[in-house]
């Protein structure tokens, strides 16, 4: 039973008068450079909805990106948080340990796919997580270099900055990056030259080619890759593209890591994205949905593996903090329970329904993509060429927000509107939703 009714409601201009008190506070006392989608202040969120505080109740359909797949007040969440609270709130792991380090860990090993064994370390940010899978994956084969992929995003740290792809607003004018990092093609099937049906074959080809002629196998220490690209568009690589990468890696001693921060934890109708063709990475990292919105993140891969850098080498004072890991804990509780997997693919079963409906009305709309609650549409100027159209993107995201729906853009091009709605959503609220989109179209 959520404790904000389930329900949209505008009283005022969005943001409204209280909001923009606060943002005049905001601008005078945080930096510039930290942004915002949308300028309304929280003042209760839970399940659906966010409730702000001059009283409107938005539909989120962003989860603080993808971070509270369970609700932002989720009943465990909180309940063991607020215990763990209660008893402490930190000794540094590296000190001295405690059992909701272990527990998440041990439930890590049993969530990731491969019945391999299986070892993790606890980290605060998605950055931080693969940050240290490179690390690890360095001390693991001896080697240096770090493939990455086109459209690629894996923060705003200086060796991520150097893994992510585009430039604006990530890495423009925080230079120099990190060495030893090289970008291959991915399977981007709405804009292969030859169309979506060659794009797997066709991609891995050439990424295989530019690693072994430009690179050399026997450099990379690691392939990092998001099974489904999270701010480069919601872009699900063609059907066998990812098979045929991991398959190269395995081959060539390569440490192959599924960045799984954003697509992780029954985002996608899976506990993994990368379990859709069956993929089995050597490391993994999470991040983001793993605990119902405290700062956790991890990465979790092979016991031989994990265990390459020496003792003291891997860590943090904050990494795995005791009340995040007792989130992390009622977070799968919930997703277990409530069969968040389950609900997942349902929400893309609507989405994507209607989505298509639009589509058909809606020239606009060029693709429709993504799994699960984690759906995208990529907006263009012509179908036939394909032109992107981050204006309209921008225009649709603002006509929602006015109407009390919070949605996020994203991609390369900047033409891209996202959803990540809670998993805990209700139909009737996702649909509302969903009118609220339709008719902003229309509009814009």
């Amino acid at each position: 039973m959520s404790a904000i009714p389930q329900e949209r409601r505008v009283v005022t201009a969005i943001p409204g008068p209280k909001s923009q008190e606060l943002q005049a506070r905001r601008l005078s006392a945080v930096a510039g450079g930290v942004g915002s989608v949308l300028p309304v202040f929280t003042a209760r969120a839970d399940g659906g909805i966010i409730e702000d505080v001059d009283g409107n109740r938005l539909i989120d359909f962003g989860s603080g990106i993808a971070v509270t797949t369970v609700g932002a007040s989720a009943e465990a969440v909180v309940r063991r948080a607020s215990a763990q609270l209660a008893d402490f709130t930190h000794t540094c792991f590296m000190v001295t340990p405690y059992e909701g380090y272990v527990e998440v860990c041990e439930a890590l090993a049993e969530l990731t796919p491969g019945d391999h064994a299986k070892k993790s370390a606890l980290f605060n940010s998605g950055a931080e997580a693969v940050e240290n899978a490179v690390k690890i994956a360095r001390a693991y084969t001896k080697r240096q270099a770090v493939v990455v992929f086109d459209h690629g995003y894996h923060g705003r740290t200086n060796l991520t900055m150097a893994l992510t792809a585009k430039n604006m607003p990530y890495k423009n004018g925080f230079g120099p990056f990190a060495p030893e990092v090289y970008r291959v093609p991915v399977a981007y099937g709405y804009r292969w030259p030859t169309g979506p049906d060659n794009c797997g074959p066709e991609a891995a080809a050439q990424a295989v080619d530019q690693i072994t002629k430009q690179i050399g196998p026997d450099n990379v220490a690691a392939i990092i890759i998001e099974p489904v690209l999270g701010e480069g568009g919601f872009i699900e690589p063609a059907k066998g593209f990812l098979p045929a990468v991991a398959r190269f890696a395995r081959d060539n001693g390569i440490v192959f890591v599924a960045d799984e921060i954003q697509s992780g934890f029954c985002r996608t109708g899976q506990w993994f994205a990368c379990e859709d063709e069956g993929i089995v990475p050597d490391l993994i990292t999470t991040a983001k949905g793993i605990a119902g919105g405290l700062p956790l993140s991890a990465v979790t891969g092979r016991a031989e593996i994990m265990d390459a850098a020496h003792a003291g080498g891997l860590g943090g004072t904050y990494g795995g903090n005791p009340v995040a890991c007792a989130g992390a804990l009622g977070a799968i509780e919930t997703m277990r329970e409530q069969d968040l997997n389950g609900k997942a693919r349902r929400i893309e079963e609507v989405m994507k329904r209607r989505l298509s409906a639009m589509a058909e009305k809606f020239d606009v709309i060029g693709d429709i993509r993504g799994r699960g609650a984690m759906i995208a549409i990529e907006l263009v100027k012509d179908r036939a060429t394909k032109e992107p159209d981050a204006g309209a993107a921008g225009a649709l995201a603002r006509a929602c927000h006015a109407e009390g729906v919070l949605v996020l853009t994203c991609g390369t091009y900047g033409n891209v509107l996202r959803f990540l709605p809670p998993l805990v959503i209700g139909e009737d609220l996702l649909n509302e939703g969903l009118d609220v989109i339709e008719t902003a179209l229309a509009a814009v």
